[in-house]
C-alpha cells in the first residue's frame, strides 16, 4: 500500500513542479492560481511522502519520489511547454524509469 502512496506522492511532485512552471510563465491572479496549486500540491506530496517513508526505506523512498517527479515533469515539459525530445532526452528518461523500476524490485518491504 505504501509503494501506492509513494506513486501518488511523486504525482503531486509532477503538479507542483508544474503548477511553479506555469506560475512563471503567466501573471497576475491566473500566476496567483497556479502558485496556490504549487502550494497543494507540494503539501499533499509531502505528507504522502511522509506517509510511505513510515514503512519504506528512506533512501529508496526519496529516490523513487524524485524519480517519478523528474520523469512525470519532464514529461509535462514536452508536452505542454513544447521543451525538446531528442534522442538523448528520452534515452535518459527510459534509464531513470529503468532505476526506479530497479529499486522497487530490489526493496525489501
Amino acid at each position: 500500500m505504501n509503494w501506492i502512496i509513494l506513486i501518488i506522492a511523486g504525482l503531486f511532485e509532477v503538479g507542483f513542479a508544474t503548477c511553479l512552471g506555469k506560475a512563471r510563465a503567466t501573471s497576475g491572479t491566473s500566476s496567483v492560481y497556479w502558485m496556490i496549486g504549487f502550494f497543494v500540491c507540494l503539501s499533499i506530496s509531502m505528507l504522502l511522502l511522509y506517509k510511505a517513508t513510515q514503512t519504506l526505506p528512506i533512501g529508496t523512498a526519496y529516490a523513487v519520489w524524485t524519480g517519478i517527479g523528474a520523469v512525470g515533469t519532464v514529461i509535462m515539459g514536452i508536452i505542454f511547454f513544447k521543451e525538446p525530445a531528442d534522442f538523448w532526452r528520452l534515452f535518459f528518461i527510459t534509464t531513470l524509469i529503468a532505476s526506479i523500476i530497479g529499486l522497487k524490485a530490489v526493496s525489501s518491504h
